[in-house]
């Protein structure tokens, strides 16, 4: 019998109010955000244009955990815990790179196939009873959507055999058709990935991405792109949130030159040329829909209050000089916003610590928002409540 997947959560009264104050900052509440938000949850590793040839890896470092896609000999995709079953060595070092045909673990030399297979031992008959079908790398889950590779540690929910979250295709379901247009699965790597940290909880990152009624107040610069244009929308599992370009000549130079040197992308249709739109899945990977080019983030939690945000930029080739300068130009303008963010997120976590502070009235409009406490409340109950519970809480629930 296949495991249920976890659907809709309904609305309740608790939607009125943010989540509390007390959770982004608390230990307890980010060690069980691990085992019960993360684990079972999917987390960008690359794109399959990140590993084009048998041969090709890369990897991924989240929560203590290291991971590696690899393209192998039959041109399959694997992931792998990046672990060597010997003594637990490292066997990739690099983010990315090219092992050739076999993994050769750096400290005692067991090789094992791009397949995952233990293929060599050495001092094989000091290993009296060795299965080596029993020892290849231990691989992971993942999950293929139009070119971008996801994993998971855990299939279903902690506490529960009978529930799972749902695939990545399920959960983009409602914005697969307009994502189709964008030809994700052919795009191709723009620079390198970059870390970038933060002194915050990461859900503050994420509260703010999916976050509307802050546009016109705190970026003036994609005020002066969308105008009064800029909508939110929340399904169970992504939100969506959008704004097109004005025709109104912006009065700061990059968005000017932005607005006017931006080429026809061929493979759009005339209503996407001139949009910008957001998606975030849950519960922290963002993926920024440009014409020009497309971006991926990821809300990495380090700590109660540090976060790691891991992006790279993909786009289709494209040699037109105009199209080389919109994509400058798209840099240095969401460089901008991504300084006035994180001046907000500070802001924001500093206030979480104010003994004034518990939760906060949420409008109407602030669907993202609700649709994302919706979720935490069930997976993590507690959170409905306005102040932490007494010290050990979270080893006392385990109790009942």
């Amino acid at each position: 019998m296949s495991a249920r997947v976890i659907g809709i959560v309904p609305a309740t009264d608790d939607d009125a109010h943010s989540l509390p104050a007390w959770i982004y900052r608390d230990p307890e509440f980010f060690e069980l955000e691990k085992e019960l938000i993360f684990r079972p949850s999917w987390q960008v590793v690359c794109h399959v244009n990140d590993i084009p040839r048998s041969g090709d890896f890369h990897t991924f470092e989240f929560l203590g955990q290291s991971i590696v896609v690899l393209r192998g000999e039959d041109g399959q995709i694997r992931s792998f815990h990046n672990a060597c079953r010997h003594r637990a060595s490292r066997l990739f070092d690099d983010a990315k790179g090219r092992c050739g045909r076999r993994i050769t673990c750096p400290y005692h030399a067991w090789v094992y196939g791009l397949d995952g297979r233990l293929l060599t031992v050495p001092q094989r008959n000091d290993f009296a009873g060795l299965d080596r079908e029993r020892h290849g790398l231990v691989p992971l889950e993942h999950e293929i959507l139009m070119g971008f590779i996801f994993v998971r540690f855990a299939t279903g929910v902690p506490g529960s055999s009978e529930a799972r979250l749902p695939s990545v295709r399920e959960m983009a379901a409602p914005y697969l058709d307009e994502l189709a247009a964008y030809r994700l699965e052919e795009l191709v790597p723009q620079g390198r990935v970059t870390l970038r940290p933060r002194s915050v909880n990461w859900k503050n990152v994420g509260d703010n991405y999916s976050d509307g009624l802050h546009i016109p107040v705190a970026h003036p610069g994609l005020t002066r792109l969308f105008g009064a244009s800029y909508g939110v929308d929340a399904q169970p599992w992504i939100d969506k949130m959008w704004g097109s370009l004005r025709d109104i000549p912006s009065a700061n130079l990059s968005e000017r030159l932005y607005q006017a040197l931006l080429p026809p992308v061929p493979h759009l249709p005339p209503e996407r040329q001139r949009l910008w739109t957001y998606f975030k899945l849950w519960p922290n990977i963002a993926f920024d829909i440009y014409p020009d080019q497309i971006d991926f983030m990821q809300f990495l939690p380090v700590s109660p209050t540090e976060t790691l945000i891991r992006e790279i930029a993909y786009v289709h080739p494209d040699a037109r000089r105009e199209m080389r300068a919109a994509r400058y130009l798209n840099w240095r303008i969401n460089r901008q916003v991504s300084v006035e963010d994180r001046r907000l997120i500070e802001r924001v976590q500093a206030g979480m610590a104010s003994d004034a502070y518990t939760v906060g009235p949420l409008g109407e409009s602030e669907v993202c928002l609700r649709s994302f406490g919706r979720h935490l409340r069930a997976l993590i109950p507690e959170s409905r409540e306005p102040r932490a519970p007494a010290r050990g809480w979270s080893l006392r629930r385990h109790e009942h």
